[in-house]
């Protein structure tokens, strides 16, 4: 990660700076399987709690990774499914004010299981499924709030509206 701030001149002539936090861009995953949906949960520091979230990363060792390779090694990772179809779905900034940084949203179908290869800093990870409903529940009672996976909900709604036609 890079934090820099620019010094920019704006287009009425005024000077100004931006902050910008440079990321590399990360792959975020919404397994699926019928009704339910596969999240998990880890402390997440800056909040100081643990918080539910489809699973998601980024390859910093390696930005130019293909971003459905990079989706399916946090799938891997995170929780042991392996994804016999990948589909990205949709795109999503962090924040564009103020952040680069960009995810690629995939869905993934077609899963099998199998021993998750969690990093050292993911030891303490949980994963679960969850039908919609639940989640929608969680969503709506404050133990879902990552906007990355909310969005991402949406972006599953969108694109099976896209298959169905309605």
């Amino acid at each position: 990660m890079v934090v820099r701030e620019d010094q920019i001149r704006r287009p009425d002539g005024t000077d100004g700076i931006f902050g910008v936090i440079d990321k590399p861009d990360y792959a975020l995953i919404v397994p699926a399987d019928g009704d339910r949906l596969h999240l998990v949960e880890q402390f997440r520091y800056p909040l100081g709690m643990r918080r539910w979230e489809f699973p998601q990363g980024t390859a910093p060792n390696r930005a130019d990774a293909d971003p459905a390779e990079l989706a399916a090694r946090e799938l891997r990772e995170e929780t042991g499914l392996r994804a016999g179809s990948m589909v990205q779905i949709g795109t999503l900034d962090v924040a564009p004010g103020m952040s680069s940084q960009r995810g690629r949203v995939f869905l993934a179908t077609d899963l099998a299981e199998g021993p998750p290869e969690r990093e050292h800093s993911e030891q303490d990870m949980r994963a679960a499924w969850f039908t919609r409903d639940e989640l929608t529940d969680m969503i709506r009672r404050g133990e879902v709030t990552d906007a990355q996976s909310v969005a991402a909900l949406g972006l599953l709604l969108l694109h099976e509206r896209e298959l169905t036609g309605r």
